[in-house]
């Protein structure tokens, strides 16, 4: 009898392919978050789930699920969305995607970077609606990237990367973490600092750290009130990481030049206030989203069931305690 695999949403077809030659595959066929009383449904029997960052898999998750259930393969880095104590005392395997996806996240950091700084969304929309008459000296006049100071929280993966990309636009880093990362200091010559000071010296904020206890808000009305007027703030970490409400009211104010925004504290729902604002660019959380790094996403998660069911180590295991 094949085993059951039960997705949480279409992917890119080569993973779906790779499944279905091994195993019994179902898919949640709508395009939006799987409802909570419909995962708990179709998860009854399954051998493997491959959840989004969207689906809460919890304890109630798992023992709808029953014993059969023996590896959840999140279809992201982060696996804040999965009680992984949970899973390890039933003995469930879970697996994330790092390492595929942070030089397309870095990209985006960069991409929110220009297009808030330079206003690139706002000139599109007046462009569109027919508005620009001619050039003039004082249209769109938005902040340089070249030459500032960029300040990372959290050079994992992703932080470095983007941190590297620092050099090219002969930018000062500054960066904060909780441990030293020499490879960073030698290569573009970043500083290592306190959260405080990095707010205070940097002209973009950029945030890459995971979100846990210690990181929910880590960014409120404190650390926005540190930051220079004419600084921009970056997020294509975790929502929840900045306070959404404290944000649009330093935006509102002026107390911060803008930002720019991947990610939020209620996703997909928007604090209020916060789409009316034009010094904002909001994305739909597609930092990831080339096709390259979806589709290599998509077939990481495939090989840690794969690997799993034939005796393997999955390459990218969060619990390797429960291997044995």
């Amino acid at each position: 009898m094949r085993r059951k695999v039960y997705v949480t949403r279409r992917l890119p077809q080569p993973a779906i392919d790779m499944l279905e030659e091994r195993f019994d595959v179902e898919i949640y066929p709508e395009d939006r978050a799987i409802p909570r009383e419909v995962l708990m449904e179709k998860v009854k029997g399954i051998d493997a789930l491959l959840p989004l960052l969207t689906d809460k898999v919890d304890a109630e998750v798992m023992d709808a699920a029953g014993e059969n259930l023996k590896i959840i393969a999140n279809y992201a880095v982060g696996y804040d969305n999965i009680d992984v104590d949970a899973a390890t005392k039933r003995k469930i395997a879970v697996t994330n995607t790092p390492g595929v996806l942070t030089e397309t996240t870095a990209d985006m950091a960069w991409a929110l970077m220009f297009a808030v700084a330079r206003r690139v969304v706002e000139a599109d929309k007046f462009t569109r609606a027919g508005k620009f008459k001619g050039w003039g000296p004082m249209m769109f006049l938005g902040g340089d990237v070249y030459g500032k100071t960029l300040g990372v929280v959290g050079v994992g993966r992703i932080g470095s990367a983007v941190a590297k990309r620092a050099k090219g636009f002969n930018m000062r880093v500054l960066y904060t973490d909780v441990v030293r990362n020499e490879e960073i200091e030698k290569e573009v010559g970043a500083k290592k600092v306190e959260l405080d000071e990095l707010l205070r010296e940097s002209d973009f904020v950029t945030l890459h750290v995971p979100l846990m206890p210690s990181t929910r808000h880590l960014i409120g009305e404190r650390e926005l009130k540190l930051m220079k007027k004419t600084a921009y703030l970056i997020n294509t970490s975790r929502g929840p990481v900045v306070d959404e409400r404290a944000l649009v009211e330093a935006l509102r104010k002026g107390e911060i030049a803008g930002a720019g925004l991947d990610v939020y504290e209620n996703e997909p729902e928007l604090s209020p206030g916060l789409a009316e604002l034009d010094n904002v660019v909001l994305t739909p959380h597609i930092a990831s989203a080339s096709v390259e790094t979806r589709t290599r996403m998509a077939t990481l998660a495939a090989e840690n069931i794969i690997a799993f069911f034939e005796g393997k180590r999955p390459p990218t295991i969060v619990n390797p305690e429960v291997l044995g």
